[in-house]
């Protein structure tokens, strides 16, 4: 077996090929996945005490299993855990914590249907974390296709158990051999020891890919300056407006984004002198949960300010991951009762700024990898003139200028750590795809089996798919049309793609006429632009989507008209999120117009606040659903299917600007991302996302409440095209939130 890590791009092309050989084909063509690494089991034991053991994890197929020892290295050692990934698992992500004096990712694992059945696992580093999600997926896939096989593998399913992660180790046969395709997580035990030393102590043993968003925004970004490789932006666009000006700082480092991820966040001081001349000294104040914290800090800026005094400030950061591997974090000014003013010291109100890190796909052939760091900062609109008139001179003296250089100081330390270029989360192994199938005969136990649950997993893959051909050589590789102001600029050449009505939907049957004068929801239709607390319908030519081309270039073409018409949207506050809405007696579903309608999509979107909130989006399409059309088989499919399918692009057009950073414009499925139950009877389907299952999206909307009086958001939600019959790529439908009050939503 050969253990030699492979380039970056040389290790996605291998996830990708065997992804795509693993779920394509049937019966006998299927290969089988494996991930394995080295974990943190975490949990209480039998006397209440809380432990963290350094387990061995191994995902094979749709089977689970943990050990004390790395398997490969002991072949007979016994797992002390293990069981099978069923329908009902979830995996929910809790982000940065604290455990024994040491910051690991972790992971709660639980069974949707009992939540007594439950369970954490922690990882060194953010990246960790999300592979072993995927590598959750993945198996959520494998034991999908193997229900679809018949009935008599589907009660051989049934009657395997899931593993359980808090009660007594169970007594186990023997450690299945023969590996797949293997995909090893995290760097081996070592590695988690130089992470978090406290943590185990007790334990012995120019081809560059561009950067594209699914919704087109409106800045306008102008390089004004370059400081060590690095450049400086303005936003003209909303240098206009009068109000603070956006400025950023774009560098390259030579490192992964996982890697990037964790310099910026670490809070420890002697390597924050290395690379931050400012803000050097920080201190962790408070960790509100593991995606928020509050940090105080200090500078000496002997040359920044007239009386040459000492400052201090707090301020607060708030961090996720998106499903294309992107980090953002989030940082406001903040007041903390726990850090009061000090005497001496200048409190001083520190500029919202945000840091964004995405992995580059790097030329073939590179080994390094690479990452874009891009940090925005908020300026004051009368200093950032002043100084622009200067020439940059005075800028150069202040605290907005050495904020911009930490991008600088980041790459240059990087640099000057060649460990920390290399530092990436997955390394995949050389190996033979397989299409034997995993015996369950490997993991019957006359005594006790357990069981592993399902995962809801961020899947970075599948929004950006690659498509890449091993046999295509060098020469003929060229640069993918991924920039969002290249497809703008080609769409003369590029109409908007209406949907094939006749694709989707039934041609045979006659279009009846929706009169929308019969619909109504608690939040009315907006009037004209300026009305506020209210919806409308726009078109979809504000939302890039898959072109025909896109599994061979990976072309985006700007979206056209969505194929079903938006009838009402509800408004609701409620004690508790309710889900089922559509079976509502007074929901326009079962009004007598809403049974005469051929078909009814719901989106019951429900937003966790005080008071919880409900959303309802409610669309029609003229005619039944073509029972060949990608939207039958979404409406009638499985709930795995659908969880892959469902995607959601938001775009803020109007609000406060870290607001719109925090949503992002890039597209998301759904059903990787939160909870989704499906509702499919007579003619309507009912979504129930529920956003408050993770606690990224709960971040992400909090921040989003706060400003919603004065937010326009955009929503597109379609179904992701996979296969080249299915594209191009169209809009299902729209909506358009104006300036939203929370006060106005109704109680039910």
């Amino acid at each position: 077996m050969d253990s030699s890590p492979l380039t970056k791009e040389g290790s996605e092309r291998l996830e990708k090929d065997g992804s795509q050989h693993s779920m394509g084909g049937g019966g006998d063509e299927r290969g089988i996945f494996e991930y394995f690494g080295w974990v943190y089991h975490l949990g209480v034991n039998s006397i209440g005490h809380e432990f963290c053991h350094l387990r061995f994890l191994f995902v094979r197929g749709k089977y689970v299993e943990m050990y004390k020892r790395d398997p490969h290295e002991n072949p007979d050692i016994k797992p002390i855990r293990k069981g099978v990934i069923g329908p009902t698992l979830m995996v929910e992500e809790l982000g940065r914590q604290k455990v024994e004096r040491a910051d690991v990712y972790v992971l709660r694992l639980y069974n949707r249907l009992d939540e007594s059945k439950k369970g954490e696992i922690a990882c060194a580093t953010a990246g960790e974390a999300q592979k072993w999600m995927e590598a959750f997926d993945q198996a959520k896939q494998q034991a999908e296709y193997e229900l679809q096989r018949g009935y008599s593998t589907r009660n051989k399913l049934s009657m395997e158990a899931e593993i359980n992660l808090e009660g007594h180790r169970p007594r186990v046969r023997r450690y299945a051999h023969g590996l797949r395709k293997l995909i090893r997580i995290g760097q081996g035990p070592e590695s988690l020891l130089r992470h978090v030393t406290n943590l185990v102590a007790n334990v012995q043993s120019d081809g560059y890919e561009r950067d594209v968003s699914d919704a087109v925004e409106a800045h306008e970004w102008k390089c004004v300056q370059t400081i060590n490789g690095v450049r400086i932006f303005e936003d003209v666009s909303h240098s206009q407006s009068g109000k603070g000006v956006l400025v950023k700082a774009v560098g390259v480092v030579d490192a992964s984004a996982d890697a990037a991820f964790e310099v910026v966040l670490n809070l420890e001081r002697h390597q924050r002198y290395e690379w931050d001349m400012l803000t050097g000294d920080l201190e962790m104040v408070d960790s509100c949960n593991g995606h928020y914290d509050v940090v105080y800090g200090t500078y000496d800026p002997k040359y920044l300010t007239r009386w040459q005094s000492k400052r201090d400030f707090v301020f607060s950061r708030q961090w996720f991951r998106g499903q294309d591997g992107t980090y953002t974090i989030l940082q406001f000014p903040a007041i903390h009762k726990k850090k009061p003013p000090r005497s001496g010291y200048r409190r001083t109100k520190i500029n919202p700024s945000t840091w964004e890190i995405r992995d580059l796909n790097t030329p073939m052939g590179l080994s390094t990898p690479k990452c874009v760091v891009t940090q925005i900062l908020e300026i004051h609109s009368a200093g950032w003139f002043r100084w622009k008139k200067n020439h940059c001179s005075k800028f150069e003296k202040s605290v907005p200028y050495a904020l911009l250089c930490q991008v600088a100081g980041l790459k240059e330390y990087i640099a000057a750590n060649p460990p920390l270029k290399f530092n990436t989360a997955t390394t995949v192994v050389h190996s033979k795809v397989s299409d034997a199938s995993v015996s369950n005969g490997e993991y019957e136990d006359g005594d006790m089996q357990d069981q592993f649950y399902d995962a809801i997993a961020a899947d970075s893959s599948s929004s950006e798919e690659e498509s890449d051909d091993d046999e295509v050589d060098k020469k003929d590789a060229r640069v993918k049309l991924k920039n969002v102001s290249w497809a703008i600029s080609s769409l003369a050449l590029r109409r908007p793609s209406a949907p094939d009505v006749n694709k989707e939907l039934d041609s045979h049957s006659s279009p009846i006429v929706i009169d929308p004068d019969l619909f109504h929801g608690s939040l009315h239709k907006g009037k004209d632009e300026t009305d506020v607390n209210c919806w409308t319908s726009p078109s979809g030519t504000g939302f890039m989507i898959r072109g025909k081309t896109y599994l061979k270039d990976n072309s985006k073409i700007m979206g056209g008209d969505p194929l079903l018409k938006l009838l009402a949207v509800d408004w609701f506050k409620v004690d508790k999120s309710i889900d089922r809405i559509a079976l509502h007696p007074k929901c326009l579903v079962q009004s007598e117009a809403g049974k005469k309608l051929p078909f009814i999509f719901v989106v019951n979107l429900q937003v966790p606040a005080k008071p919880n909130y409900n959303l309802v989006l409610y669309y029609a399409a003229d005619r039944p659903l073509n029972p060949d059309s990608l939207l039958a088989k979404f409406a009638n499919g499985s709930d795995m299917f659908r969880d892959s399918r469902f995607k959601l692009i938001p775009s803020i057009v109007e609000g406060y600007w870290m607001v719109k950073r925090a949503v992002g414009t890039k597209a998301c499925l759904l059903g990787k991302a939160v909870t989704c139950r499906y509702l499919r009877q007579d003619n309507f389907l009912e979504i129930d996302v529920d956003i408050g299952s993770s606690s990224v999206a709960r971040g992400v909307i909090g921040l989003v409440l706060g400003y919603v009086t004065s937010l326009v958001v955009d929503l597109a939600i379609l179904i992701e095209a996979k296969e080249e019959a299915e594209l191009p790529e169209y809009i299902l439908g729209t909506v358009r939130l104006s300036r939203v009050k929370p006060d106005s939503a109704i109680s039910i």
